[in-house]
C-alpha cells in the first residue's frame, strides 16, 4: 500500500470470526489504525500481543465525519488541499495552525471526509463546519441508515466473532496475496478456515431484503424460506427505513443457498414478505 493511502481491513479470530473491522493508513514510518470505539480494548490487547509491533493508543483526538456531495466544497473553506484528495487518501493537513489528519472516506457510501482533530479544538472545528449553510449535524442513527442503504456491514450486526468475513460478504477485503495460492497466503488468525470458505463457500451468506409495505423489519427477526416454513433459515442482522428509497430494507444472515427470490421475516407472530435484493441498495458515490 502506497504512503498516504488507506484501506479497509479485518482483525480475525483463530476460529475465522471477526474481532473488528477497521481502517488503516500508511503514514510512512507507521500505520494509523481507526478502530470501532466499542472494540478498542479487545483490539489493543490483540495488537500488543504481536511480536515486533509497538502500539500507541491515541486518546487525545476526536474524529468527525463530514459526508455528502458538498463535503469537499464545505471542508475546503477550512482546510486547503482537501479537494485534491481521492477516495481513501489519508494525509496530514493544516487547519488554523493545527495539524489535522484527513482521509477521504466514511461509512455512508457517499463522498466525504473523516477528520481527526486534537480534543481541545474539536468543538471549535465542529462549530466552524456547522456555521456553513450546507452543513447540518447528524447522529449515529442517520449514519446507520445510510450505511444500511449502502449495504455495508456494521460490527455487532453483520460482523461478530461468530461470523466469518466470507459469510459477511467481505471476500474483497482479503487480498489475493493472502488467499490460498497467493505469495503471502495465510499467516493470520483463522486463515485455514477462511481460506477453505473462499475456495469452497461458507455455510452462511449475507443477503439484502426489500420489505413489502411500509413497516421496517428490525434486527433479530427470524427469516423463513416460505410463508409456512417450520424452521428459520436465518435472522435479520440490520433493518430500518431507507429515506433515499422511501421503503423499508434489511440485511440478513441466512444458510447459504437457502433463500430464493422471496423470503419471509417474522414480526410479532406474522410473516412479512420480502424480496431478496442485490447489495448495495443505493449505489456508492465515492470520489475516485
Amino acid at each position: 500500500m502506497a504512503e498516504s493511502r488507506q484501506r479497509y481491513g479485518l482483525i480475525t479470530t483463530d476460529d475465522g470470526g471477526v474481532v473488528d473491522d477497521l481502517m488503516f493508513a500508511n503514514r510512512g514510518d507507521h500505520f494509523l489504525l481507526v478502530l470501532n470505539a466499542a472494540r478498542t480494548d479487545v483490539d489493543l490487547e490483540r495488537l500488543r500481543a504481536l511480536d515486533g509491533v509497538t502500539v500507541t493508543h491515541l486518546d487525545d483526538r476526536a474524529l468527525l465525519a463530514l459526508q455528502g456531495p458538498k463535503a469537499a466544497e464545505a471542508l475546503g473553506r477550512l482546510i486547503d488541499g482537501v479537494a485534491d484528495l481521492t477516495f481513501m487518501d489519508s494525509i496530514a493537513l493544516d487547519w488554523d495552525g493545527t495539524e489535522v489528519w484527513v482521509s477521504r472516506s466514511g461509512y455512508t457510501g457517499e463522498d466525504g471526509f473523516e477528520v481527526s482533530v486534537p480534543n481541545d479544538r474539536a468543538i471549535e472545528f465542529a462549530r466552524a463546519l456547522l456555521a456553513m449553510d450546507e452543513v447540518a449535524p447528524a447522529g449515529l442513527g442517520a449514519r446507520d441508515s445510510l450505511r444500511l442503504e449502502a449495504g455495508m456491514p456494521l460490527y455487532g450486526h453483520e460482523l461478530t466473532e461468530d461470523i466469518s468475513p466470507v459469510e459477511a460478504g467481505l471476500n474483497w477485503a482479503i487480498p489475493k496475496v493472502r488467499r490460498p495460492g497467493g505469495s503471502r497466503a495465510g499467516g493470520y488468525p483463522g486463515a485455514d478456515i477462511i481460506g477453505a470458505q473462499l475456495a469452497d463457500g461458507a455455510p452462511r451468506e449475507r443477503i439484502g431484503l426489500r420489505i413489502d409495505g411500509r413497516a421496517p423489519v428490525r434486527e433479530g427477526a427470524a427469516v423463513f424460506a416460505s410463508e409456512d416454513g417450520a424452521d428459520p433459515i436465518g435472522v435479520v442482522t440490520s433493518g430500518g427505513f431507507a429515506a433515499t428509497l422511501g421503503a423499508p430494507i434489511a440485511m440478513a444472515l441466512v444458510e447459504a443457498g437457502s433463500a430464493g427470490d422471496r423470503v419471509y421475516a417474522e414480526v410479532r407472530g406474522k410473516r412479512v414478505p420480502a424480496d431478496v435484493a442485490p447489495l448495495p441498495f443505493v449505489a456508492h458515490n465515492y470520489h475516485r
